[in-house]
C-alpha cells in the first residue's frame, strides 16, 4: 500500500532532519531521568510504540505524542515559544508591506445618509 500523503512518503529533507534530531534529543531526555520506554508511554497516556516511534523521528507520529514527551521531561517552555508571530522576522516584513498607508474610501456609493 503506498501513501497518499507525500510529507509522509517523502519528506523534506529539513522536515526528516528535524524530526530525527527532535527524536534522538527525546531519546537522551529519557535515558537521562532513567525512564524506560514502557514508564515513559503510561505517563503520557499511550503505547510503547507511539514513544519508539517519536524517538526515531517518525514522520507520522503525531504531534501530541512529541508535546507530551516534551512535557514529562519538563522541556515545553521551550516549544511554547515555536512560531510565535512576534519573532517571525520573515512574517513581520510581510505584515509592514501591507499595512496600510492611508485611508480610502470604497469605490462606489451606498445608501448610508
Amino acid at each position: 500500500m503506498t501513501s497518499k500523503n507525500a510529507l509522509l512518503s517523502s519528506p523534506p529533507h529539513k522536515v526528516e532532519q528535524a524530526c530525527r534530531l527532535l527524536g534522538n534529543n527525546l531519546r537522551t531526555a529519557r535515558l537521562r531521568r532513567g525512564i524506560t520506554i514502557s514508564e515513559a508511554a503510561e505517563r503520557i497516556g499511550t503505547g510503547p510504540r507511539a514513544v519508539m516511534d517519536a524517538e526515531r523521528g517518525k514522520i507520522s507520529t503525531g504531534i501530541a505524542v512529541y508535546t507530551a514527551l516534551l512535557w514529562l521531561y519538563d522541556l515545553l517552555v521551550p516549544f511554547n515559544n515555536l512560531a510565535d508571530p512576534n519573532e517571525d522576522e520573515e512574517g513581520l516584513r510581510f505584515a509592514s508591506l501591507e499595512e496600510r498607508i492611508r485611508a480610502r474610501t470604497r469605490k462606489g456609493l451606498d445608501n448610508d445618509f
